[in-house]
This record gives C-alpha cells, structure tokens and sequence, in this order.
C-alpha cells in the first residue's frame, strides 16, 4: 500500500466560523489602512516640526541679544531639527523592513495623500 496516497485524501470539514478565502482582501484593507494611519502620523509629525523650527527661528531673531533668551531658543531650534530628523530616520527605516518584509505598498504617500485630500 502507498502511503503518499493516503496523505493525499483530503476531506471536507464544514461548520460554523469565518469563511476561509483564497483572496487577499483582509490583508490588503489591513495594509492600506497600516499605510494611511502612518502617513497621516508622518505627515502631522513634518508639520509640527517645521512650525517648531519657525517658531525657534523667531524667537531666535526676537532675543534682541539676551544670551538666556538666545540659548533657550538655540536649544529649540536644534531639538526640532532633531525631531525632524528623526522622523525622517524611523521613516526610512520603516520602509526599509516593510520591503523586507515584502509589504511593498505600506509606505505609499502618494495614495494615503490622495485619499487624505480627496476622500471616496
């Protein structure tokens, strides 16, 4: 008797439960919203550094001389470019292990912006 033939008997469990599909609908849904969730985050983080280094460059020019004012203003300024850069980092970085990974499409800007901007 041949035991592949026996490996290869396949039976139908029916029941209840979720459905199993062969389409990837579930994890598709799951990566655009992953991407859109992270690009809104991204986008909001660019933003509110670009506004802090404004804002220390004002109060950098608005110290009129006072050294405490132009250290505190010195200390915001390289704290925001910090931020930024780190946000750029992780970004790439991030990118980097989803096309590791294989999830090519998670870092997609263009689509989250389009779909941030002009909604369905």
């Amino acid at each position: 008797m041949d035991h592949n033939n026996l490996i290869a008997i396949g039976y139908k469990i029916s029941g209840g439960g979720i459905p199993v599909t062969n389409n990837d609908d579930g994890v598709s849904k799951m990566e655009t919203i992953i991407s859109n969730f992270i690009g809104l985050l991204t986008f909001v983080a660019v933003i509110y550094f670009v506004i802090r280094i404004i804002l220390a460059g004002y109060s950098f020019i608005s110290s009129q001389g006072d050294e405490k004012k132009m250290i505190e203003a010195r200390s915001s300024l390289t704290n925001s470019v910090l931020g930024l850069v780190i946000v750029v980092v992780a970004l790439g970085l991030g990118s980097l292990i989803a096309h590791l990974l294989g999830m090519d499409g998670l870092f997609d800007f263009t689509t989250t912006i389009t779909s941030l901007v002009l909604p369905n």
